[in-house]
């Protein structure tokens, strides 16, 4: 990000411009506005790129991140970057899932959790190495697989994802601050602070959202480890056996579908959290920081949504608790009940307000993929998508948290479907088609003519939808291979149909 002085300049050329001719779009490529645009005086959108340079907002789009402005100084970065981005409720309530709604053990679900959580990391790990090799967001580096508006499908349903995410995660604080005195709060103010605390972070954009970031793990993780002190000393907490047979499978299969797109879920958005890392990065060193730095927190908070959902399964009022509150009534039963009061009341605010975090990775990315579904949206500045991003995420939790259990175990597998597509293609592209980094030429990213045409896309892109309907296993659609086992096996039949579809083109 341009440093202060760079700002002043910015806005000085500005000023000296703005005798120039109003916006001309014929020439805007890629959201990337001319300063004779920017200086435009009566030109709508170009007061918003002049407020957010006056204000030190990011007001960069989806162009291209100079080399020069990289400002990235660790390749370590994205480990406290991905660990306050995951280390919040959302997964805490997945982890609650696989006793809750599948009727597993604690030890069932932890073996699950952590194979499916490391599953599903890799790809995330694997396309953060995109970002400082091209300077590019996640769903412009994608052009290149799924071709110039091929693309636009995966944008529209990374949107969705966007505010899908969001509204789960503010779900689950609204649930933590109601159970606080009692219901004193209701869920719609909650919700509301929780979106006022992601916009006034979110606008301002990558450097002040990675600060928060840095941080932000640390007192979630404080309190986690107290919650678990607290579950230890109350006894309620039961591991149960191994389970097997036909049955055990199909569980384990669907939960793991929760838990894969809960932690791949990242992958569409991977390259925008490593777009400010230099060139010359280690692609080996950057790959495990990313890898640890997401499924670490995952697989942790998992393990102990595991080991709450245990102990409320022994305990009467915790299942009570959850029944009516979710993961929020749950923990307040655990900390405060019968506990610590006052002190976990506390504690139980500032897991809420994690869910800031979580928010913030999701509706700085919302904007991008906006920017990228035609280039009318990509004239309008950042700072306006991520204002109607918030806006969305807010009316939707207001009405997922009434039926929010159910909602968040069928959008975490639909979300998943999806995926295994994007990761179907792209995947190949890069390694067979294009035989690597070498194979890209980042100057065509901005020329259709040069990039896939899209009609492999569409057509293993269908392929793909009849692996989730064969596979698919919901209260709403049973497919006929699920049915046999029965379990969800959507995601593995997706990432199949889809690939084979794909690669086939060359055979």
């Amino acid at each position: 990000m341009a440093s202060l002085a760079d700002t002043t300049s910015d806005i000085e050329k500005n000023e000296k411009l703005a005798s120039e001719p109003e916006f001309d779009d014929s020439d805007v490529q890629d959201g990337a506005v001319r300063e004779k645009d920017l200086a435009a005086p009566n030109n709508y959108f170009a007061n918003f790129q002049r407020l957010a340079l006056k204000y030190r907002m990011e007001a960069r789009g989806i162009e291209r991140v100079p080399e020069d402005e990289r400002i990235d100084k660790t390749v370590y970065s994205p480990v406290y970057f991905w660990w306050a981005v995951n280390m919040v409720l959302s997964p805490v309530a997945i982890g609650a899932l696989g006793i809750s709604i599948f009727g597993m053990t604690f030890w069932d679900s932890t073996l699950t959790i952590i194979f499916f959580t490391i599953f599903g990391t890799i790809p995330v790990a694997f396309y953060s190495l995109f970002g400082p090799e091209f300077g590019l967001r996640q769903m412009i580096i994608s052009r290149f697989w799924f071709g110039y508006h091929g693309v636009k499908i995966f944008a529209v349903l990374n949107v969705i994802g966007c505010i899908g995410w969001s509204a789960l995660s503010t779900v689950n604080a609204a649930s933590i601050l109601h159970s606080i005195n009692g219901g004193g709060l209701p869920t719609w103010a909650g919700m509301l602070i929780v979106a006022a605390g992601t916009m006034f972070l979110t606008l301002f954009g990558y450097r002040i959202v990675h600060f928060y970031e840095r941080w932000a793990w640390l007192p979630t993780f404080v309190i986690f480890l107290i919650v678990i002190a607290r579950l230890a000393k109350s006894h309620t907490f039961a591991r149960g056996t191994l389970g097997t047979g036909q049955i055990e499978a199909g569980n384990v299969l669907s939960f793991g579908a929760a838990l894969f797109g809960s932690a791949t879920g990242w992958a569409t958005y991977a390259s925008d959290y490593a777009v400010y890392q230099k060139k010359d990065v280690s692609r080996t060193k950057l790959f495990f920081s990313v890898l640890f730095g997401v499924s670490f927190p995952l697989i942790f908070t998992g393990i102990l949504g595991a080991a709450l959902m245990a102990a409320a399964v022994n305990t009467p009022h915790l299942q009570d608790a959850y029944n009516e509150n979710g993961i929020g009534g749950l923990l307040y039963g655990v900390v405060v009940t019968d506990s610590l009061h006052g002190f976990g009341q506390f504690c139980l605010v500032v897991l809420a307000l994690s869910t800031i975090a979580v928010n913030c990775a999701n509706i700085y990315s919302i904007a991008f993929s906006i920017q990228a579904i035609s280039h009318y949206f990509a004239i309008v500045p950042r700072i306006v998508w991520t204002f109607l991003g918030v806006c969305a995420f807010y009316g939707i939790s207001v009405g997922a948290y009434y039926n929010f259990e159910s909602y968040m175990d069928n959008f975490m597998n639909i979300i998943g479907y999806w995926l295994c597509i994007y990761e179907a293609i792209s995947l190949p592209e890069h390694f067979w088609f294009r035989g690597g980094f070498s194979g890209y030429n980042v100057e065509d990213i901005t020329h259709p003519e040069r990039l896939p045409p899209g009609y492999s896309t569409l057509f293993s892109f269908c392929c793909g939808v009849a692996g989730i309907v064969v596979g698919m296993y919901q209260v709403w659609w049973t497919g006929p291979i699920a049915r046999m086992i029965p379990g969800d096996l959507g995601f593995e039949l997706t990432f199949v149909f889809t690939f084979v579809a794909y690669v086939a083109r060359d055979l």
